[in-house]
């Protein structure tokens, strides 16, 4: 029997999230995302580690404390329709970053932050572009926001 060098299913990165209010934190990717919780282990009822499950993604957290103290995140999630998404994650208890928009990179996305003070940003790729095409849009969009920002 030969040792693998990562767990099975698991991605090479896998996120780990510190935080104050790891239970609200699990509720809400639980109801806004659809998340699965694969590990739950408490010491004195305090949730010391959790794992769950969104798509093909694991997140692993656990609640802070002294030594490890909890830090905020920002992730760039797909999903199949952004707008509902935000909307959802909105009823949860986040707030909003951004409202949802087409970017000119091709995805429509928006940003909220979730009630533990991580950021998500919520996206639905539309478009597949080319490198020429993209550094165009990119190029328009640069100079429409430092034109904005001389106003």
């Amino acid at each position: 029997m030969s040792h693998k060098w990562k767990r099975e299913g698991s991605h090479t990165v896998v996120p780990y999230l510190i935080v104050n209010g790891a239970p609200q934190l699990i509720e809400f990717l639980e109801k806004t995302f659809d998340a699965v919780v694969t590990e739950n282990m408490k010491v004195d009822g305090v949730i010391r580690h959790a794992e769950v499950k969104i798509g093909d993604t694991l997140i692993m957290m656990g609640e802070g404390c002294a030594e490890y103290k909890a830090t905020a995140n920002g992730f760039y999630i797909y999903v199949e329709d952004v707008d509902t998404s935000y909307h959802r994650a909105l009823k949860n208890g986040a707030t909003s970053v951004m409202k949802p928009a087409d970017q000119f990179y091709g995805d429509r996305s928006g940003g909220v932050q979730d009630p533990t003070g991580n950021t998500w940003w919520i996206a639905t790729h539309k478009e597949e572009l080319n490198e020429k095409e993209l550094q165009k849009r990119f190029d328009t969009a640069a100079k429409q926001t430092t034109a904005a920002g001389k106003k």
